[in-house]
């Protein structure tokens, strides 16, 4: 339906497995927002897609969940311009920006200790704050 989208020289999303929908955009534009449809709504099917593995798309589902529908499909809109192309070139270089952020592997957490300086601030801290709430008491007789 569409052309397809090169996210990277080894990543390629087929055209099939993206859906372009023009609708009107909002906000101004005289009466011409009123008769051109230049807002691009750009839906990649996530769930059937074959050009990128398990993790990735699991990953990228994760990025995308409040861009997500019932079907599994991720929904970029733009609106940025007034000119259907550029929105749709627009809406293109999003979704293959957050493509490439899910190509990345998270790094693994490597858990860490605190260092005895920052345990003693922490404690020094308790104890000042201890003190400036004990120090309040007692001020206002309670009837």
């Amino acid at each position: 339906m569409s052309t397809d989208l090169i996210v990277t020289d080894a990543v390629v999303i087929p055209g099939d497995d993206l859906m372009v929908i023009a609708v009107r955009s909002s906000g101004p534009g005289g009466q011409n927002v009123n008769k051109v449809a230049t807002k691009v709504e750009l839906r990649f099917d996530l769930a059937n897609t074959t050009a990128l593995p398990a993790p990735v798309k699991a990953r990228l589902a994760a990025a995308c969940r409040g861009r997500l529908d019932a079907e599994g499909r991720v929904i970029i809109t733009s609106e940025a311009t007034r000119n259907r192309i550029r929105n749709l070139a627009d809406a293109r270089e999003k979704l293959a920006a957050l493509i490439r952020e899910a190509l990345v592997p998270p790094k693994p957490r490597r858990p860490t200790r605190p260092t005895r300086a920052s345990k003693e601030r922490r404690i020094d801290d308790k104890r000042r704050r201890a003190s400036v709430k004990r120090e309040r008491g007692g001020r206002f007789p309670v009837d």
